[in-house]
């Protein structure tokens, strides 16, 4: 059994597979039908089939230097059956890419056995921290945890109040404070408010200024520091969320927060919507920071854990099933 089929097995029954495949239908469209056609064209000439591929990687935001690190790792392994079948050419692409991702180097989100789990949301304004904050609390909620939102991004107008009316609608707690007030000093409150009321998970939306690096850093840095006072082993989670629209900027982005605060996860927002879905690989390899949840949708529930099988199906399955 090939790569493919044993990969088209793997995600047999899976719950958000549906949901897979028609958010991730334009990076299919656009990558998936290249590499079949890639495949399907050059299988005579190695040196053809390689430069072509590196192209379509870069266009779909993988990014130079790890797509270069796919075309050399590809043509090592194609090259021992470089005259068997297009399905098999195929097989050993997708098994590169698994190999790049390597899903399996991951560590798990943490949780808080003894108390309050926190989880920090950073990413700059517009990558949608605001609305993927209560994405998230609804998806806690639904799993029968007691959730608490903290507004902590007071600088940009109208933020306290956007989440204020998301938490109205989801019925759970959140804790405000007043415009251009001190975030860290919100945090503090909301930590203490989570401890005085059994809160299993408290998610802390932040101000996504940046003005320069030494700002941000020390922003974060007294964000971390006052959490750990309040709850042990706080921050548990720091999250990056990440417009997947802004292409290689996004791996500058997660570089400069990586850098200012030691980030256990991505999400991805807006995956729906671009064709360019290979910044998943990317941030993985350059950075060795996993990709936690997906937004593929607009509603309140279009938030999915990050499942790497799905993911790859998703963009070349459906393509690669007519090879067959």
């Amino acid at each position: 059994m090939g790569f493919f089929d044993n990969l088209k097995n793997s995600i047999s029954g899976k719950k958000d597979q549906t949901k897979y495949l028609s958010g991730f239908s334009k990076t299919n469209n656009a990558l998936g039908k290249k590499l079949r056609f890639l495949t399907k064209n050059n299988m005579d000439n190695q040196e053809d089939l390689v430069e072509n591929l590196m192209i379509s990687l870069i266009e779909s935001d993988v990014g130079y230097a790890t797509a270069n690190k796919i075309c050399d790792k590809f043509y090592k392994k194609a090259k021992g059956i470089w005259f068997a079948t297009e399905s098999e050419v195929m097989d050993a692409l997708l098994e590169t890419f698994k190999d790049i991702y390597n899903p399996t180097n991951e560590y798990e989100i943490v949780y808080n056995e003894n108390g309050t789990t926190v989880i920090l949301l950073v990413g700059v304004n517009g990558s949608g921290k605001t609305s993927t904050a209560a994405k998230l609390a609804k998806m806690y909620k639904d799993q029968g945890k007691k959730v608490c939102l903290a507004a902590g991004d007071t600088f940009r107008a109208g933020a306290v109040d956007q989440l204020n009316e998301w938490a109205k609608r989801l019925d759970v707690d959140i804790v405000c404070g007043k415009e251009n007030q001190d975030p860290s000093s919100v945090l503090v409150d909301a930590c203490r408010y989570s401890k005085e009321n059994n809160v299993d998970i408290l998610i802390c939306d932040t101000a996504g200024r940046l003005q320069n690096k030494s700002s941000l850093m020390n922003e974060l840095f007294k964000m971390r520091k006052v959490v750990s006072k309040e709850i042990e082993g706080a921050p548990h989670n720091v999250w990056l969320v990440l417009d997947s629209n802004t292409g290689q900027n996004g791996i500058s982005q997660a570089t400069l927060f990586n850098e200012c605060t030691d980030l256990t996860g991505v999400i991805l927002t807006k995956m729906d919507g671009t064709a360019k879905g290979g910044i998943v690989i990317a941030i993985k390899d350059l950075l060795n920071i996993p990709v936690r949840f997906l937004t593929l949708g607009e509603t309140i529930d279009d938030i999915k854990p990050f499942d790497f099988d799905l993911y790859l199906y998703s963009i070349i399955g459906e393509t690669t099933e007519n090879v067959r």
